[in-house]
């Protein structure tokens, strides 16, 4: 891990959800208290039991910080060029 990069510590909260979307690559989770919507891979999600809608989940989680101010000009390119591909997917 490149943990250098960050200037806060580390708090890692137990954070719990339900499923409400399964796809043949991710799931997606609704956090509990309002918190949001959270999309991961499939092979993300540890499980002994089949995959249901409705089944609550629990993670560890930490918080997201801004590693600086610059954009990354590439991933911006890319982003542009897969919703200009969409966009003229959708138009056919």
């Amino acid at each position: 891990m490149n943990n250098d990069k960050l200037k806060y510590g580390d708090k890692i909260l137990y954070m719990e959800g339900v499923i409400v979307e399964i796809h043949d690559g991710c799931v997606a989770v609704d956090l509990k208290g309002r918190l949001g919507y959270l999309k991961v891979p499939m092979r993300m999600l540890i499980s002994d039991y089949e995959i249901k809608i409705g089944q609550e989940v629990g993670f560890n989680m930490s918080f997201v910080e801004q590693l600086g101010d610059e954009v990354n000009e590439k991933y911006i390119s890319n982003l542009m060029t897969r919703n200009k591909k969409i966009d003229e997917m959708s138009n056919k």
